[in-house]
């Protein structure tokens, strides 16, 4: 994960052409690190969505078969009685 830190300049204040400047490269660079959080976002919101699904065919699985070893059971009872 990237973090961006900004600097704040102690020194007085700069022309304003140069002011400005900062402030727009500031802008781009919360731009930046705003696409990338969302780009993140959206892979995490796409994996998290297929281990749900993954979640829900192993349920299936597992239904059927405690389906399937119930029913062998049965038969294995009526063969022995």
């Amino acid at each position: 994960m990237s973090f961006v830190f900004f600097q704040i300049s102690q020194g007085p204040p700069q022309s304003a052409q140069q002011f400005k400047f900062t402030i727009t490269e500031n802008c781009d660079r919360i731009k930046e690190e705003f696409n990338f959080l969302q780009a993140q976002y959206h892979n995490l919101k796409m994996e998290c969505e297929k281990l749900a699904q993954d979640k829900t065919e192993m349920q299936r699985h597992y239904v059927m078969y405690y389906e399937m070893s119930y029913g062998l059971n049965v038969e294995m009872h009526k063969q022995v009685s």
